[in-house]
C-alpha cells in the first residue's frame, strides 16, 4: 500500500495558486546568488530540524528529571524558549525559499493580466524590504543582548542570533525572488513601491495635527497588502514595519525585539510538536489505514464517503492541532478513493472545508493552544471545553453527510483491500496516541507541552518498531519539512505580535473596546457576541485565524466577561468562528489551501459546500447560544 506524506501533501497546498503568476526563472541567471541562497536555506533547514530534535529530548528529558528523579532542570525552559525562536525563524527561511507564505490572490484576480504580474512581482520586493528591515533591526538586538545574562545565567542573546541569521537568510532569498523576472518587470515594480514609499512619507508630513500619521500609514500598508495578495505573515510586518519607522519615539530595535518576544514563550512550543506527532503518525501510514478503514465501515450505507470526511477530520484533528495538515493527511489518501468511486471531488472538498471548521473545536488545535496564550486561559480547560460543541458540529455534518450524499460500491473506492490486521493496528495506534494527549492535558497530569513532546516521541517508537515504516532517512525528512512548516505557521504569530504592539500603541484595541462595552451595555451581552461573530468570522477570513485571535481576543475576552459570559464558552465561539471566516469563501486562505490538497478550483467549490457552510453556522450559533454545551464538561471536571 502506498502511504501519502502530510508533508509532501502540505507543500502542495502552499504552491501558488494564480492563473497567470510571476515568471518563476530568472532572465539571465544569478549562479552565485543562487549557489548562495541554496547553502543558506540548506543550513537553516538543517538548523531547523535539529533544534526541534533538541527541543523534544529536553523537554522528555526536564519531564524525566521531575517525575522521576524529583528534581528540576532550571535551564531546561530558557534553552527550550531559544531552541523555539531558532525553529520559528530558520523555519521562516526555509519556507521563503519554497514559497510556502501564503497570501491572498482574491482582489488580484480582478486586475487584467499584465498589471497582474507587476503587482504580483511587486510584492516580492515587500518581502526583501521586510526581511531587510528586520535583518537590520535585529543587528541592534543582537548588539542590545550581547552583554546581558538570563536568570539562569545563560547569555541573553541566544533569543537574539536566530532571528538575525534566519533574517538575514529571508533577505538573500527575498532578494533573489525579486531578480527572477524580465528586467523591466524588475525595475518597474520596484519603482512602484518605491513611489508607494514616497507617498508614504508626503502622507506622514502632511496630516494635520491630533491624526495619528503612522497608525494611518500602518492602515494603509495592511489595506494594500492585502490587496497586492502578499503573504499575510508580511503584510502583518510590513504594517508593524512602516508603523516603527514613521514612529520618532520608538527605536527601531522594537521592531525585530516585537517579532521575536511573539514565539518567545514555553507554551507555544507544543505547536510544533503536536504538528511533528501528527505527520509521524501518517507517514507511518494511520491515515491511510484509519481511511480505508472507515470507508469499508461506513461506505456501504446513504452518504459513507461524506461521512468518513467528517469522522476521519474529527480522528486526525485530535492529533496534529493543524487544520491543513489534517486536510493534507486525510485529503491525499481518501481523494483519490473518491474519484475512483465516481463521487464528486468539488464537493468532497467543500466537505473538508466544512469539516476543518468543526475541528478548530477539537484538541489539541493550535488556535486553542494560541487563544490560551493570548487571553490568559486555561490550555487544559479550553481542551475540554471544546470537546461538547465539536460533537455537536460532527453530529449536524454527519446528518448532512447522509442527506445529502449517496450510496457507493466500496470496490471502486478500494479495489485492492489491505489486511484487515493493518487497518485495525492503525486505527488502534491513533486512539491510543489520542487518549495519551486527552488524558494527559485534560487530567492536569503534565502541560500541553510536555504531553505533546511524549506524543512525539511515541509516534516515532511506534513508526520505527511496529509500523516500520518511519526509516532514518524519512524521519530526517519529517523534521526539515515540519521545522519549515513550524516556522511559517508561528513567524504569522510573530508579526501579528508585533503589529499587536502598534495598535496598542495608537489605543485602538481601547476605543474597540470602549465601543463593544458601549453596545453590550445598551443593547445587552447577546447583541455583543452577535457583533463578536460577525467581526471574527470577517477578519479570521483576512488575516488567517492566529492573527484573528492575537489581535482581538485579549480585548473582547475580557469585555465578554464583564457582560456575564463564561470565558471558555466565549474562547470557544471566537475559535469556531475564526475557523469559519478561514475556510470559507472567497477570500479564506484555509479554503485555497483545501482546494490545492484536493485538486479542485475554488471557484468550483463555493456552490456545493454552501449547503455545508449553512449546517456549520446553524451549529456555531447554537454553541454561541448555549452555554452549557461549552461550559458544562469543564465544570464537571473540576476547571473553575
Amino acid at each position: 500500500m502506498t502511504n501519502h506524506s502530510t508533508t509532501e501533501t502540505v507543500d502542495e497546498a502552499f504552491e501558488a495558486h494564480d492563473e497567470n503568476p510571476v515568471p518563476l526563472h530568472p532572465a539571465t541567471p544569478i549562479p552565485f546568488l543562487s549557489a548562495t541562497n541554496r547553502n543558506l536555506t540548506t543550513a537553516t533547514s538543517a538548523i531547523g530540524a535539529i533544534a526541534l530534535l533538541v527541543n523534544v529530548l529536553i523537554i522528555v528529558a526536564s519531564i524525566f528529571w521531575r517525575y522521576v528523579l524529583n528534581e528540576a532542570l532550571d535551564w531546561a525552559e530558557e534553552i527550550a524558549r531559544a531552541l523555539m525562536v531558532t525553529i520559528v525563524f530558520c523555519g521562516a527561511g526555509t519556507a521563503m525559499s519554497t514559497g510556502r507564505h501564503l497570501g491572498v490572490d482574491l482582489f488580484m484576480a480582478w486586475l487584467p493580466a499584465h498589471v497582474r504580474n507587476y503587482v504580483a512581482h511587486g510584492s516580492r520586493w515587500v518581502l526583501f524590504l521586510v526581511s531587510a528591515g528586520l535583518m537590520l533591526s535585529s543587528i541592534d538586538l543582537v548588539a542590545a543582548n550581547m552583554m546581558q545574562t538570563t536568570s539562569t545565567g545563560l547569555p541573553q542573546v541566544i533569543f537574539a542570533i536566530p532571528v538575525f541569521f534566519g533574517t538575514l537568510v529571508m533577505t538573500t532569498v527575498a532578494f533573489e525572488h525579486a531578480l527572477q523576472a524580465k528586467a523591466k518587470q524588475v525595475v518597474l515594480s520596484l519603482f512602484g513601491i518605491i513611489m508607494l514609499a514616497l507617498i508614504g512619507f508626503a502622507v506622514l508630513k502632511a496630516v494635520p495635527e491630533g491624526v495619528s500619521g503612522p497608525g494611518i500609514l500602518m492602515l494603509s500598508c495592511f489595506i494594500l497588502g492585502v490587496i497586492a495578495g502578499v503573504p499575510i505573515a508580511f503584510t502583518l510586518s510590513i504594517s508593524a514595519m512602516s508603523f516603527f519607522l514613521a514612529n520618532p519615539n520608538l527605536p527601531f530595535v522594537f521592531f525585530s525585539q516585537q517579532v521575536s518576544a511573539g514565539v518567545d514563550h514555553f507554551v507555544l512550543l507544543s505547536v510544533p510538536f503536536f504538528l511533528l506527532a501528527g505527520g509521524a503518525m501518517e507517514i507511518n501510514g494511520m491515515s491511510s489505514r484509519l481511511v480505508e478503514l472507515i470507508v469499508r465501515c461506513m461506505g456501504r450505507y446513504r452518504g459513507g464517503l461524506n461521512m468518513t470526511i467528517v469522522v476521519a477530520m474529527a480522528f486526525f484533528s485530535g492529533i496534529s492541532g493543524s487544520k491543513t495538515a489534517d486536510i493534507a493527511a486525510v485529503g491525499g489518501v481518501l481523494m483519490p478513493a473518491v474519484r475512483r468511486a465516481r463521487q464528486n471531488s468539488k464537493e468532497a472538498a467543500g466537505l473538508f472545508a466544512a469539516s476543518a471548521v468543526m475541528a478548530e473545536a477539537i484538541p489539541p488545535c493550535v488556535n486553542m493552544i494560541i487563544m490560551g496564550f493570548v487571553a490568559n486561559l486555561s490550555i487544559g480547560a479550553l481542551f475540554v471545553a471544546g470537546i461538547v460543541p465539536a460533537l455537536c458540529l460532527v453530529l449536524l455534518l454527519l446528518a448532512g453527510s447522509v442527506f445529502f450524499g449517496k450510496r457507493i460500491n466500496v470496490d471502486h473506492a478500494y479495489p485492492v483491500r489491505s489486511p484487515n490486521k493493518e487497518l485495525i493496528l492503525g486505527a488502534g495506534v491513533g486512539i491510543v496516541m489520542l487518549l495519551m494527549i486527552g488524558r494527559g492535558v485534560m487530567a492536569g497530569i503534565a502541560t500541553a507541552t510536555e504531553i505533546s513532546a511524549v506524543a512525539v516521541v511515541y509516534a516515532l517508537v511506534v513508526g520505527r518498531l511496529v509500523f516500520r515504516e518511519l526509516t532514518f532517512k524519512a524521519t530526517v525528512k519529517l523534521f526539515v519539512e515540519m521545522a519549515s512548516l513550524s516556522g511559517m505557521l508561528m513567524f504569522i504569530v510573530a508579526a501579528a505580535t508585533s503589529l499587536s504592539y502598534g495598535l496598542t500603541m495608537e489605543m485602538i484595541p481601547q476605543q474597540i473596546a470602549a465601543s463593544l462595552v458601549t453596545i453590550g451595555s445598551n443593547y445587552g451581552g447577546w447583541v455583543f457576541l452577535i457583533v463578536s461573530i460577525v467581526m471574527v468570522t470577517i477578519f479570521g477570513a483576512v488575516l488567517e485565524g492566529a492573527p484573528a485571535l492575537i489581535i482581538f481576543a485579549p480585548i473582547l475576552v475580557p469585555i465578554s466577561v464583564q457582560l456575564g459570559f463564561n470565558p471558555l464558552h466565549y474562547a470557544i465561539v471566537l475559535i469556531l468562528c475564526m475557523g469559519l471566516g478561514l475556510f470559507s469563501p472567497p477570500i479564506g486562505l484555509g479554503l485555497y489551501s483545501t482546494c490545492a490538497i484536493c485538486g479542485v478550483s475554488m471557484k468550483d467549490v463555493i456552490r456545493p459546500m454552501f449547503k455545508y457552510l449553512v449546517i456549520v453556522t446553524i451549529g456555531i450559533f447554537v454553541v454561541a447560544f448555549v452555554p452549557i454545551l461549552s461550559v458544562w464538561l469543564p465544570a464537571a471536571m473540576g476547571y473553575n
